[in-house]
Parts: structure tokens; sequence; C-alpha cells
């Protein structure tokens, strides 16, 4: 199969998928099934390139299981959310909803094909290597260290928070072990790191470098958007002083020694 054919194949199911989740999301009166199918449909397009790709195997093979971990365990947590919460819409959707009074469907629409153009960009690290043909080299040696490093950090996170609420489940506990120790968010910095690492194993194939928009991105969706600033103001709000003297003394982000 031609490269151009195929990314334009995936280009069709993602807009056609995704205007199928925002039909269902109007119909179960909450869009919030976005966030999942975002994550789910990174790592499945990263999957078919490796599948048809015709680039040189191994590359393929790597860079489509790095695709399917990361994206299998992103859509599984977070449609497990939002099948708790439901009915209730994630907060981000009810301040849309409001900004977009009496345009909602036709708005959300386009959102919703928005987050589309937004898999279909962040999935091209995963596209130009499947394409490559070129012996692997240093840099996917690099990257594939790097990438495998994010997702083993980013899983003990969650396993040591998992933890944590196993023993204590409080809303107003805050879990400083392991690493949420050293920083108030390892599962982000970690995630950062996992697309560091997928960057830099498509430095590798022709015309990888010009990706680095992938990892930009998620940095800033983490560190100013969809991360931290949420995940913060509500920690504030259900652990109120205990949550401020977390964040007087440990770092946002990047694991460090915690203040005395």
């Amino acid at each position: 199969m031609n490269d151009l054919t195929l990314l334009g194949i995936v280009a069709a199911l993602i807009v056609l998928d995704f205007i199928g989740g925002w039909w269902f999301g109007g119909k179960i009166n909450n869009y919030s099934l976005v966030d999942a199918m975002w994550a789910c449909w990174i790592g499945l397009a990263g999957m078919i390139y490796a599948a048809f790709g015709s680039g040189g195997i191994p590359k393929r093979v790597a860079a489509g299981a790095i695709a399917a971990i990361w994206g299998g365990r992103l859509a599984y947590h977070l449609q497990k959310r939002i099948r708790r919460h439901h009915p209730e819409e994630d907060s981000r959707y009810q301040k849309l909803r409001e900004v977009w009074n009496g345009r909602v469907k036709s708005a959300f629409f386009w959102f919703f094909q928005a987050q589309g153009l937004s898999v279909l960009l962040l999935s091209l690290p995963y596209f130009l290597v499947s394409r490559d043909s070129s012996p692997w080299g240093v840099f996917e040696t690099i990257g594939l260290a790097v990438a495998l490093i994010g997702l083993a950090g980013e899983i003990l996170a969650d396993h040591q928070m998992s933890r944590f609420k196993e023993r204590d489940n409080r809303s107003s506990s805050v879990c400083r072990e392991g690493l949420w120790k050293y920083s108030r968010h390892p599962n982000y910095f970690f995630e950062m790191v996992i697309w560091v690492g997928v960057y830099l194993f498509a430095c590798g194939s022709t015309w990888g470098w010009m990706t680095f928009f992938a990892p930009v991105t998620i940095t800033f969706l983490l560190l100013k958007v969809t991360g931290i600033p949420p995940t913060e103001a509500s920690a504030v709000k259900r652990k109120g002083d205990a949550y401020r003297e977390y964040q007087r003394t440990t770092s946002s982000f990047i694991p460090l020694p915690p203040k005395s």
C-alpha cells in the first residue's frame, strides 16, 4: 500500500469515528468521551502505520508497540474515569457549554473534528517511522530507551497512587509516597518523557526531526491547559491546606528533592 494512501485512509477513519463520537456524545449528553477517543486513536494510528507501512520491520514493530502501550493505557484509564462519573460531564466541557450557549451541538462538532486533526498531527512521528527503510541507528536506540523509561515511570507513578488510595481513600489525603514525594505530578512528567522518546526515535527517519511539535504540544497541554492547572485547582478545593503545604514543599513537575 502506498504510504500517502495509508495516511489518507487513517485520516478518513479518524474523521468518521470522531463524527460518530460527536453524535453519540450528544445522544448521551456527555461529550467527555472525546478524551478517551483521542488517546485511543493516537495509539491505534501508530499501530496501523506499523502494520501497513513500507519501512523496516524492526523500527515499525518498536514504534507500534510504544503506540499500543501508551494509547491503550491512557484510553483505558480515561474511559474508566468517564464511565465512573457519567452522566456528569467533565468540568472543561461544562464550561464550554456555557461559552457556546445556543450553539452547543454545532460547536462540539467542530471541537471533535479539531481533536481528530490533533490525533493525525501527533501520530505523524509514527507515520514517518513506518515508511522509513534506513537501518536501525543511534536515534532509534536512544529514543526507544527514553520512551521505555517514560512508560515505566508513568506506570510506577500510577501504581503508587492507586496503592495509596487503597489504604487511604479520604478525599483530603495527600500522597507523598514514592515518586510523589519528589513531584506533584510524576505521571505528567513521565508522559512528557515518553513523547520526547517518540520524537527522538522518529529523528532516525527521514523528516522525523520536523515532528518536534509533538512533544512540545503535549508538554504545553500538561503544564498549561488540561494537565496541571485543572488538577491542582481540584486538589486545592478538596484537600485545602494539606495540598497547599504539598505545593510549597514539592516540585510541580520535574522530580526534585522536597523543600524543608
